[in-house]
């Protein structure tokens, strides 16, 4: 009982290491699940949103065919795009608001998976053009992570948006685009799903603490150390594996 707090995290991480299972999932697969995640999540808002992972070739990735909803969206009916968004593999067209996040996969060489999506909490705070508060423990992955586009460029379907979106993303893991919805990234398809699960329960959070009072700021050293302890790849993955599980439970099809 003596053990200093940072041998104990040290300790923790390590076993994390050891202790936490990888999935066995293909990419396609683990899109499939991000999808039916979402929908349960919140995330649905018919057809707006798109949901992208970098794809084998340079300059490519995967995402859903327009037309259906995230909880139709299975690994066989995903589609393997370029930046000008011809479809290389799969049947119908994509959502034309994907082109903005070739602008993103450009300018962010770590980021592998791309979430854009008009949940209902975050689109109601992005109506009222303020910035995310990350005033709580759970939502401290989001800790100075979450960049804010405080003016609407318009439908994100031209170049000009790619390019405004994507430098006020900057190197933030997300941001909140007023008037408009998320964008939450990854290095992992796992990460970006978890990001995107966790804005909307904070801008949940969010709403109904600002409904009662006035938020309080935490200290911001020990925002960071909570940003840095939680935000730990076999935690994402542990996280979005929990969140696949409780999800194949009504959505099975998806992996096919």
């Amino acid at each position: 009982m003596q053990t200093s707090k940072d041998d104990l995290v040290r300790h923790a991480e390590q076993q994390m290491k050891t202790g936490l299972s990888d999935n066995t999932w293909t990419d396609l697969q683990k899109l499939a699940l991000t999808c039916r995640i979402l929908f349960e999540g919140g995330h649905d808002s018919g057809l707006a949103g798109q949901i992208t992972a970098r794809g084998p070739q340079s300059g490519t990735y995967y995402t859903q065919r327009l037309g259906l909803g995230f909880d139709e969206i299975s690994a066989g009916n995903l589609l393997l795009v370029d930046e000008d968004l011809n479809v290389l593999e799969g049947s119908g067209m994509p959502n034309p608001a994907n082109r903005f996040h070739s602008w993103v996969y450009r300018a962010r060489e770590d980021v592998n998976c791309i979430i854009h999506t008009h949940p209902l909490h975050i689109a109601a705070l992005s109506m009222l053009e303020v910035p995310l508060a990350v005033s709580h423990m759970d939502i401290c992955p989001l800790f100075e992570d979450c960049a804010f586009l405080e003016s609407w460029p318009g439908v994100p379907v031209g170049n000009e948006e790619g390019e405004i979106i994507s430098e006020a993303l900057g190197d933030k893991r997300a941001i909140l685009l007023a008037h408009h919805g998320q964008l939450s990234t990854g290095q992992s398809i796992e990460e970006a799903c978890v990001i995107a699960m966790l804005i909307e329960r904070a801008a949940r959070l969010q709403l109904l603490a600002m409904s009662a009072g006035d938020i309080r700021p935490i200290p911001p050293e020990l925002g960071r150390e909570a940003h840095d302890w939680i935000s730990k790849p076999k935690r994402h993955g542990a996280a979005f594996n929990y969140y696949a599980r409780r999800t194949l439970r009504q959505h099975s099809d998806c992996l096919s």
